[in-house]
């Protein structure tokens, strides 16, 4: 388990990155969330962005998930296939949340120790940040785990085909 909402990984493909972008392409759909006919599920996979260069993807979810990670690839070529760079990280939106209370709880903290001295309250503040840290980093690091399982399985599969 990462201490940072952030994780990384390095993977060898036999495709070629032509391949690669395009068997990524046929799963991929940008969605436009006020336009409902572009939200049709069907054989999607991932919502985002496909590039020359590489790939902007997040998972399709049913409902919303504030620690869904956002999947930034790159992919370099190879004499024989290609490589692909795979940055898991938190939406910025989420990750600016789990700043902002955690820097508001530290400041409360702060607040009790030094101000206004109540070291119940101090110890309540910092017990909370550290308790939404660590919820927060165990469903990012969850989510990385199941949002993996799916690009790996689409990996796998393309390479039988």
């Amino acid at each position: 388990m990462n201490l940072f909402p952030y994780d990384t990984e390095t993977l060898v493909s036999a495709l070629s990155k032509e391949e690669v972008l395009s068997h990524l392409n046929r799963v991929t759909r940008e969605v436009n969330y006020l336009d409902p006919r572009t939200q049709v599920k069907g054989d999607i996979l991932f919502n985002g962005l496909i590039g020359q260069k590489g790939f902007r993807i997040s998972k399709v979810v049913d409902r919303a998930d504030t620690f869904l990670p956002l999947i930034l690839g790159k992919i370099e070529t190879t004499p024989r296939g290609c490589i692909l760079f795979i940055n898991y990280r938190l939406f910025p939106g989420a990750l600016f949340f789990i700043a902002f209370w955690s820097v508001i709880l530290l400041a409360f903290t702060a607040f009790y120790c030094f101000m206004i001295p109540n070291f119940s309250y101090a110890t309540i503040c910092l017990g909370l940040c550290i308790i939404n840290y660590v919820v927060a980093m165990y469903f990012f690091n969850r989510q990385v785990k199941a949002s993996r399982k799916v690009f790996h399985q689409l990996i796998n599969f393309q390479m039988k085909d």
